[in-house]
């Protein structure tokens, strides 16, 4: 696991080419030191004066761009619940913009997902495990499948004083032939978890809200809590620490690479989906690694692809 910094001549003349979506997805970190995703104080004084809503259901601050909309923060009238929307909006506009410049063969491909603000420390901070940052995990979406498609985020944080510190280990490949099978790869093909998926479809048919989950977003939940709560994967002298400054502007898979938060508080991510075969690499993705290991597609699309084949 490496950090590969990107400089903004690379990205003013247009030679970055791969090169990003290749560091990204071999799970390493590609750092923006000269690059900033907020030009005005005023934005970044604002959110740091944001109080956010203390509800379990909230753990972050969401912007979820095909809604126009913001969930999760508590605000004192409706002009700062504008402010907040104007805010995360423009946040969320330069950060795709900023991803399209630096990993262009992803740029017409990828899915938009939520960006968000997390302004708690998290250090200390009381969460259940499952939803603890501070244990290192990889990402997957209860409530969003990605079918496949990786976690691509972008991250910059604003605390004008501390830096955000991630430990984190990689890449998936290594995790995946270490603690895979013993996290139940191949329990995902049949029994219960064949039996909720069918569930979950019936109830879609019937005009449920439920999550369309395949076998690899099944096993991903499944791996992030095994990681979480597995004291040999926590204190492996593999890990590695990092430490990002204010104003910072960074971006990695986290469903690729391991990582958590030791410290830090005033983040903001956006997140895309990029599907399987918009990746330059897709023989080194999470579910192209899992698949390979299991011996069966993990997804109705692979499994179309291995038919046609």
């Amino acid at each position: 696991m490496e950090v590969v910094r990107i400089s903004q001549e690379q990205i003013d003349t247009g030679s970055i080419g791969s090169l990003a979506c290749e560091a990204l997805e071999a799970g390493n970190i590609v750092v923006l030191p000269d690059h900033a995703l907020f030009d005005q104080q005023a934005d970044i004084d604002f959110l740091l004066g944001l109080k956010q809503n203390a509800s379990s259901l909230h753990k972050n601050v969401a912007y979820k761009p095909a809604a126009h909309k913001v969930t999760g923060a508590t605000t004192h009238s409706p002009g700062d619940a504008e402010r907040l929307l104007d805010v995360m909006s423009r946040f969320s506009k330069r950060a795709l913009s900023l991803l399209a410049l630096v990993c262009p063969p992803y740029a017409q491909k990828w899915k938009t997902d939520y960006a968000s603000y997390r302004p708690f420390e998290e250090h200390g901070r009381d969460l259940p495990l499952k939803q603890r940052n501070d244990l290192m995990h990889v990402d997957a979406f209860p409530s969003r499948p990605t079918h496949g498609g990786g976690i691509l985020r972008l991250f910059t944080q604003i605390n004008p004083s501390k830096d955000r510190v991630w430990r984190v280990s990689g890449p998936f490949e290594s995790l995946a032939d270490k603690y895979a099978m013993n996290a139940g790869l191949r329990d995902v093909k049949g029994g219960s978890a064949a039996l909720k998926r069918a569930a979950a479809k019936v109830g879609r048919a019937v005009g449920l809200k439920v999550p369309d989950r395949t076998a690899y977003d099944q096993f991903m939940l499944g791996f992030h809590d095994y990681l979480k709560g597995n004291e040999e994967f926590q204190h492996t002298r593999e890990a590695r620490e990092y430490n990002f400054h204010p104003n910072q502007v960074w971006m990695c898979y986290t469903d690729v690479l391991a990582h958590s938060v030791l410290s830090g508080q005033y983040a903001l991510e956006q997140t895309v989906i990029i599907p399987p075969e918009a990746k330059v690499r897709p023989e080194i993705a999470p579910v192209s690694v899992l698949e390979r290991m299991a011996g069966f597609p993990l997804t109705p699309a692979r499994k179309r692809q291995l038919q046609s084949a």
